[in-house]
């Protein structure tokens, strides 16, 4: 077993020593968010540190786009995320000298995760360098029931002798990314990216307002201080005076200590940010949630922090028996999708969510087709409003497409605000996929929730837009076959390709999706302008989809013609040259079969009906062979499909490798952020790999089978409507409908009606026998379960 760097405990995640080196790496995982604000796992003195990092979702700064040489379509301009006022920041000085883990002593210096209080723990004991020893504790949240709200409460013990205490409490703004860009005019646009407009001290509150330079979005930031009273008469007094100025923000708390009194206070920052509202206006809303807030108090707004993770484990907590290092994983990922969802309120998910600058902050596909069926099942609301913001770039995306010269809208493949920001047009502007993604995103929330006012109000108008890019964008052959030529599927090796499989099985699902909603919502279509001639189009177009086959292999190819291309050669390939695509030229990539990240897997996963299971087994074992991982988006496919065709143990390690993916950081850049769709990547493994979930509208099946190493796996699950609970076992699953109408499932072959109030318990047939486990490229082979999760 590879050591884990976090303490195995279900509920939290936790590590009992300063390691420099590990900084920014714990950072990313201890970040904290609610969706709106989101702060990095820094330390609360803000020195030493990885990544300074303070996150608001939505908050980004333009700059130029450099390219070497310009083109038709190319973004002017991209975006990046940047660090909004960091309010994280407490100094603490006893007897004038400053606390730093590196000065001094430090001993049981613990930092812990806690995922039913949604906190972030820390204590210590500090010995300064000349003697004096103090205790010191905090505890800092993202508050989930006020939105602009994030708060520490943070205390300092004097042990053997009394002890000056002198805490600077801060907001600063202006710190600096953690990557400097190539290019001097991005760099210097993103050096310095806010301005500031106003400060006021009122008591001891502060209030700053920033603008950026460049995208013209207003930042406003607040802090107050409450001092707790131990009870005693004689207990020791503390001042607080407060100074804010430019980009500083202070407040100044001091207190004289004996031997064994407590110094402890609560610090409330409020954030706020707005493209239209006045600098006045956000200062006095961003003044009034930090007051608001202060007079709630610490302890009621912690006790619906608990409360809020209480009722959702209720509904989204995977349970496993076997496995204590895999139900830590499982908990830690649900845990991060949750506080990068619970507050969105028309806004989306970036891919590392509000945990890193990784990314540059962006939005991708992968929101919708790894993170939403998450959301769908444990928070649908939050599933909604993603859904809505993507509605709301809907003026966007029909600009890009009419700029790229077709019909209906194109939505951004990379973006914050919902204007393309990715210059590198073969991995961006060409994979187009990314509509059909959405428009399945759509599907599947209407189908799971039984939202028909998303669909009236949003759903129908986007479908009917990609599906009029669709159109434009494909063509017809002499024998009226419909083909898309010169797209981008979701592996990243190859580019520029005719008839993709994914891409076209998911256009044909849009195409047909925006038929029967346009049909079942007659009134909205015709105010749409959606024609009867149009629908036929459509639907004539879905029905005449290419899909390639190549007949003497008997396996799909990822593309037209991929599979005559040379085979990558892996025997000369080392180790260490992976990723390929920082080791070798792209134009070499992507002209031999080599696959970065499931493609044709994907589209054996998600477009699941359109494949024999024969068909599946055999494309499952070509593209093992060709499949290297270097897109953290691969693994939990390869897990879903692993499973499905029998090779269970595969699948279990493919599962060892997404779920340890930023505990253990595989790949070397969770410092960057989590990668968070591979976190939704875990619960997919095991509800559609292990728990055999497939959906359709004619209803869910269900394929339960369990690994050798799991004993047990409970999960409950939302569908058409309804929330089943499954109870998987090695012989037998049991079913029951936790809330919701009767639904009719199919239990491997067998037609099950569940009803509310009565479990079924249902065998599990023997699985058949698998054919011999497929091979990976050298060294490409996920790492065994038995060695991420220890030996049984």
């Amino acid at each position: 077993m590879t050591a884990p760097r976090f303490e195995v405990d279900p509920w939290s995640l936790s590590t009992g020593a300063f390691d420099a080196q590990s900084l920014a790496h714990e950072e990313s995982v201890f970040g904290l968010s609610n969706g709106h604000i989101g702060w990095r796992g820094n330390l609360d003195e803000g020195d030493p540190r990885g990544v300074a990092g303070s996150y608001l979702n939505g908050v980004f700064e333009e700059h130029p786009m450099p390219y070497a040489e310009d083109g038709y379509g190319y973004p002017d301009s991209g975006q990046s995320v940047i660090n909004v006022p960091n309010g994280q920041i407490i100094r603490l000085l006893v007897n004038d000298e400053a606390f730093d883990v590196r000065h001094g002593t430090v001993d049981d210096h613990v930092r812990r995760l806690d995922f039913r209080h949604g906190t972030l723990n820390r204590s210590l004991t500090w010995t300064t360098p000349t003697g004096s020893a103090v205790e010191i504790r905090s505890t800092r949240l993202v508050s989930f029931a006020h939105r602009s709200i994030a708060a520490v409460r943070y205390s300092v013990r004097a042990l053997d002798e009394p002890a000056e205490i002198t805490v600077l409490s801060e907001v600063l703004a202006n710190e600096p990314l953690p990557t400097e860009h190539a290019d001097p005019r991005v760099r210097e646009t993103l050096a310095q990216p806010l301005v500031g407009l106003a400060s006021e001290v009122s008591g001891t509150a502060a209030t700053m307002v920033h603008r950026t330079r460049e995208s013209g979005l207003t930042v406003a930031t607040g802090m107050d201080h409450v001092i707790c009273d131990d009870g005693s008469p004689d207990g020791p007094s503390a001042s607080i005076q407060t100074h804010a100025e430019g980009d500083v923000a202070r407040s100044t708390i001091r207190a004289s200590l004996r031997a064994g009194e407590t110094l402890e206070f609560v610090k409330f920052v409020g954030h706020e940010w707005s493209a239209r509202a006045s600098d006045t206006t956000l200062q006095e809303q961003v003044a009034h949630a930090v007051a608001d807030a202060v007079q709630e108090g610490w302890e009621a707004i912690l006790d619906s922090q608990r409360r809020r993770l209480s009722d959702f484990w209720s509904s989204a907590d995977v349970l496993i028996d076997g496995e204590p290092r895999l139900q830590q994983a499982v908990r830690f990922a649900l845990f991060q999708v949750f506080q990068a969802s619970v507050r969105l309120e028309m806004r989306s998910v970036p891919g590392k969510a509000l945990t890193g600058s990784g990314y540059e902050g962006h939005t991708f596909w992968d929101f919708e087709a790894f993170v939403l069926p998450v959301l769908n099942s444990a928070m649908p609301h939050a599933a909604e409003q993603a859904l809505r913001w993507r509605h709301s770039t809907l003026a966007h995306a029909r600009d890009r497409a009419k700029l790229l010269r077709l019909d209906g809208a194109s939505f951004a493949w990379r973006t914050i605000d919902g204007r393309e920001s990715s210059g590198y047009w073969p991995a961006s502007t060409a994979a187009f996929h990314i509509n059909a993604d959405i428009a399945a995103a759509i599907v599947q929330y209407v189908r799971t929730t039984g939202d028909t006012a998303f669909e009236r109000e949003c759903g129908v108008e986007m479908l009917m837009e990609t599906a009029r890019f669709w159109l434009s964008l494909g063509r017809r052959d002499a024998q009226g076959v419909f083909h898309i030529d010169g797209v981008t599927g979701p592996d990243e090796y190859s580019a520029i390709m005719n008839d993709n499989v994914y891409t076209n099985l998911m256009a044909q699902m849009n195409l047909r999706a925006a038929v029967a909603a346009a049909r079942t919502h007659p009134d909205v279509a015709r105010t749409l302008g959606i024609a009867s001639e149009e629908l036929a189009d459509w639907e004539a177009a879905a029905a005449a989809v290419h899909v390639p086959y190549d007949a003497e292999r008997e396996v799909h190819p990822q593309a037209a013609g991929y599979t005559d291309l040379e085979r990558w050669d892996f025997a000369a390939t080392h180790p260490e040259q992976y990723s390929l695509h920082s080791h070798f030229p792209y134009f070499d990539l992507y002209r031999k079969q080599v696959v970065k990240q499931a493609d044709l897997v994907l589209a054996l996963f998600f477009a699941h009906e359109a494949f024999t299971p024969e068909a599946k087994d055999r494309a499952f074992a070509y593209y093992e062979a060709l499949t290297v991982r270097d897109s953290s988006l691969s693994a939990a496919a390869q897990a879903v499909i692993a499973a499905e065709v029998g090779h269970l143990e595969l699948a279990y390690d493919y599962l060892a490798e997404v779920a340890t993916l930023d505990l253990d950081d595989l790949h070397g850049n969770t410092h960057e952020g989590v990668h968070l769709a591979a976190l939704a990547g875990v619960w997919t493994a095991l509800v559609c790999g292990f728990g055999g979930l497939r959906d359709s509208a004619s209803g869910p099946i269900l394929r339960p089978r369990l690994p050798a190493r799991l004993s047990r796996v409970r999960f409950g699950v939302r569908l058409h409507g309804s929330v089943i609970d499954l109870d998987i076992a090695p012989t037998e699953a049991t079913y029951r409908v936790r809330s919701g109408p009767p639904l009719r499932i199919r239990h491997f072959d067998e037609s099950v009606l569940l009803e509310s109030g009565r479990e079924i318990r249902l065998a599990i047939p023997a699985a058949p026998e698998p054919a011999a486990p497929p091979e990976q490229p050298r060294g490409r082979a996920p790492i065994p379960a038995s060695r991420a999760f220890g030996e049984h």
